[in-house]
């Protein structure tokens, strides 16, 4: 099960298994973002590589328009794999 909720201040929480399945839900739901984003991930159990990709093109989309995108409370499993994929590097990981 996955779960995103949105906010109009550009607040976003995850939660439950964001996989390739959810990827294109999450990538629809994602491009109603148009400023600032706080990623929330405190909930978010997994996640992968369509799900990467999902916040990839949302984090391109955001930076393209020069608005910060930033992912806060990844458990350390979902931390790791944004590790292993050197994406540590590239998104704002509070």
């Amino acid at each position: 099960m996955f779960d995103i909720t949105i906010t109009d201040h550009g607040h976003v929480t995850l939660a439950g298994r964001l996989d390739a399945a959810q990827a294109a839900r999450a990538e629809k739901e994602l491009a109603r973002v148009n400023g600032p984003c706080r990623i929330d991930c405190a909930d978010l159990e997994y996640i992968s590589s369509g799900g990467l990709s999902a916040l990839l093109i949302t984090y391109k989309r955001l930076s393209d328009q020069g608005h910060p995108l930033k992912l806060v409370n990844l458990r350390p499993h979902v931390r790791d794999v944004f590790h292993y994929a050197r994406l540590d590097r590239v998104f704002d990981i509070e």
